[in-house]
């Protein structure tokens, strides 16, 4: 289940680690010659101008839970309206070098696989192969009582239909913030007219996992295969907090798989690690290309 230990709010400010680039060696050293899988989270994709939940410039926010969207028609109206505008900056937006390095270190054989909390395609647009979508993606939806899908493509036309004019309307009253898990921050969104299943006329979903939701078991015993087969796990962009993510960190270290830690700021997963880098993403990961 994806639950949130901690509320949502900010991180501390952290300073880089003063041994960086020896930690830096240490991490080249460690992953020279080895089966990595990686692990990556909102960080990794901060760079590419998604936005996260726990970064130290992020404003506190409280995601909407699954019980929320399925339990209340206010809910889902509000989430449509916000992701009517939200996902198209998640399409637009485009992998950074630090997801280009990690398919490039797939295709030398260092990486053997991706686990990624986030929903965002860019370890896919940049070339990755092997990529296991834990929370899924924002591409898709699904129907929650039928269970059709569809693309997030066709569903754009759909409620453009229903709401003309909606994005022009709002864009016109200023900038428009955006938010995590392909969604944008609106007060008013009482006029907004959701969609429906134009199979049986359900209730529409992303293949988001909510909070408060399952991760679908096939996708947890994907990721659990490459964790096991792995000789490292390298987690990347991620403080942990979200148990569903965290799990694959604890189990690696329960049975004897070291593992490596690029985030700026403490994550859940230190005192188990054999290795914590406090630094940049993409920096980091430039620097250890350079050494392996």
């Amino acid at each position: 289940m994806r639950i949130r230990e901690t509320a949502w709010t900010p991180a501390e400010h952290t300073e880089p680690d003063v041994d960086l680039a020896d930690r830096v060696r240490a991490l080249a050293d460690l992953l020279r010659g080895r089966r990595t899988v990686v692990l990556t989270g909102a960080g990794i994709s901060t760079p590419s101008g998604i936005p996260d939940y726990r970064g130290p410039d992020s404003p506190a926010r409280t995601p909407m839970t699954y019980q929320q969207f399925v339990g209340d028609p206010g809910f889902r109206r509000h989430y449509w309206a916000r992701n009517h505008l939200g996902w198209r900056h998640m399409e637009a937006a485009r992998p950074n070098y630090a997801h280009v390095m990690l398919a490039r270190w797939e295709r030398r054989g260092l990486v053997t696989g991706v686990i990624t909390q986030n929903v965002d395609l860019l370890h896919l647009k940049a070339g990755s192969r092997t990529v296991v979508d834990l929370h899924g993606t924002y591409a898709v939806v699904a129907c929650l009582d039928c269970g059709a899908r569809q693309s997030r493509w066709a569903l754009h036309e759909e409620l453009e239909r229903l709401n003309p004019g909606f994005a022009e309307r709002v864009a016109s009253r200023g900038a428009i913030e955006v938010a995590p898990d392909a969604d944008a921050v609106l007060a008013d969104t009482a006029d907004f007219r959701p969609a429906v299943c134009p199979a049986c006329g359900g209730v529409l979903k992303p293949d988001i996992v909510y909070f408060g939701e399952n991760v679908p078991s096939a996708r947890v015993a994907a990721a659990n295969a490459l964790v096991d087969s792995a000789d490292v796990l390298l987690v990347v962009g991620s403080s942990l907090t979200v148990r569903s993510g965290y799990r694959f960190a604890r189990r690696a270290a329960t049975t004897g798989i070291p593992v490596a830690v690029v985030n700026r700021g403490r994550t859940r997963a230190h005192d188990e690690a054999a290795l914590t880098l406090d630094g940049d993403c993409v920096e980091v990961l430039a620097a250890c290309d350079r050494l392996l």
